[in-house]
């Protein structure tokens, strides 16, 4: 609302409770859908990780006319349409490692509800019928377009050559917007109400399930910045006119995906989306794709491009190989048990540092920054003579934590077909060179490394990592 850093006070000490706008499932999620999704994901775990009990409500927008018109297309009902697309994205986020929400309500669950909460408009004036359309009455808001930063004058000029004349001709104002709408007689879906059949309108299905699992008045409001007018602009008049309270403590909008040399923003409606279910197929760990829309500021636009996809991939390549080059010091029969008091000094001043940088605004490049201290430091003591196992420990636990609030979890572990694989040309180099076969040992050594795989001869054994 102030377009400043505001300091995070939470409604109940120790407990936030965040509302993230979901996806409208009627396609496969694309790029744009992902970020906003990691974004939010990454948010959330770093406040785990600074110690509160988050509860994360993320809805499904399982009806509207997009849906209607791609069931109909598809030959199926508009519930068989959202249980598909549902599926899709349980899978593909899963994949991301994105947490499950606490609640992930569908709009079609909560009819009941919707109906009662514009009923409670029309009671108190602030939302009237006609011809079975419900419309707010946005005027009746005197902080109505704050959040998007404009007032009523210029969103109306703005919204001037989008507006339906048809529908202008039914409201009292133009800037009034549609809180349940009439359903054409021609057996699509629909619910009785005190208006005849109809569906709730888009806006008001994220303030009712918000309400109803969060409360009144709650911390943490997120989505795209695309949705900031008119979608959460409305969410924020109508629930506040239904209970008289403020709504949402915190807004916070991730940028857009872009894509090519012009930097369009990448979108469904323009047809210029990759989705993220053919990309999961064509990449080697689909932590790559995590991680690249993980360490962006959720607040600054992500350009997608193949380069710096790749870009993405060696510097996770470079955490993972130095995480694995530690723990394979582990092996050392000649470890100490003693702590590095100096090493432990250096680790504590990395997260202190890490911990600031996240503390403004979620400032994930320059907490980024602190992992590659981390991992410096973690590549300096592999290489000691002498190392202690609860040092080790400690570098790889913190290395693992830090790395967790990014979403990218499991770095010591690789397939384990490819790894067997590879731990079986290993022992084959092992003999050829115990047999003095060592045109064959090069040969082995030069074949992995074609495939991106580089050997190292330690004093523990012989440890592989990719380049």
């Amino acid at each position: 609302m102030t377009l400043q850093k505001e300091p995070l006070k939470p409604i109940e000490a120790g407990k936030i409770s965040m509302y993230v706008c979901g996806p409208t499932v009627y396609n496969y999620i694309h790029i744009g859908n992902a970020r906003s999704a990691i974004a939010f994901d990454t948010i959330r775990r770093y406040l785990m990780y600074r110690g509160f009990e988050v509860r994360y409500v993320s809805n499904f927008t399982d009806v509207d006319d997009k849906m209607i018109k791609a069931a109909a297309e598809q030959g199926i009902t508009v519930p068989e349409l959202a249980d598909k697309y549902i599926a899709a994205f349980e899978e593909d986020t899963k994949a991301l490692n994105i947490l499950p929400a606490t609640v992930r309500p569908r709009a079609t669950e909560n009819i009941p509800e919707i109906i009662d909460f514009v009923q409670a408009l029309i009671d108190k004036g602030a939302a009237y019928e006609v011809e079975g359309d419900v419309y707010f009455r946005a005027h009746l808001d005197q902080n109505y377009g704050m959040l998007a930063h404009q007032d009523l004058a210029q969103m109306e000029n703005n919204a001037a050559g989008r507006l339906d004349p048809l529908e202008n001709a039914r409201k009292e104002d133009p800037m009034d917007f549609a809180v349940w709408k009439a359903a054409p007689d021609d057996g699509t879906i629909a619910w009785a109400s005190p208006w005849g059949n109809g569906r709730p309108g888009w806006h008001i299905e994220c303030s009712v399930m918000a309400i109803k699992y969060l409360g009144n008045h709650f911390d943490i409001h997120g989505g795209g910045i695309d949705l900031a007018f008119p979608h959460h602009t409305n969410e924020i008049a109508q629930a506040e006119a239904r209970t008289g309270e403020k709504f949402v403590n915190e807004w916070l909008h991730n940028g857009f995906v872009t894509v090519g040399d012009e930097q369009t923003k990448m979108s469904k409606s323009l047809g210029n989306f990759t989705t993220v279910h053919d990309l999961l197929n064509e990449l080697h760990d689909p932590m790559v794709l995590r991680f690249f829309m993980a360490t962006t500021q959720y607040r600054r636009p992500i350009a997608y491009t193949t380069d710096n996809l790749k870009l993405a991939e060696r510097n996770l390549t470079k955490i993972k190989n130095a995480y694995r080059n530690l723990n394979f010091r582990r092996t050392d029969v000649q470890m100490s048990q003693k702590l590095d008091v100096d090493m432990q000094t250096q680790v504590q001043r990395i997260l202190q540092a890490f911990e600031i940088a996240m503390d403004d605004d979620f400032n994930v490049q320059n907490s980024l920054a602190e992992v590659f201290n981390l991992v410096e430091l973690a590549n300096v003591y592999s290489t000691r003579a002498e190392i202690s196992e609860p040092t080790v420990t400690l570098i790889l636990d913190k290395l693992t934590e830090l790395m967790s609030v990014f979403g990218v979890e499991n770095l010591a572990e690789d397939e384990t077909e490819v790894t067997f694989e590879i731990d079986q040309l290993i022992q084959e180099r092992e003999n050829a060179r115990s047999n003095k076969d060592y045109q064959r040992a090069d040969k082995i050594r030069d074949m992995l490394k074609q495939q991106g795989i580089v050997l190292e001869d330690t004093n523990q054994g012989v440890r592989w990592h990719r380049e």
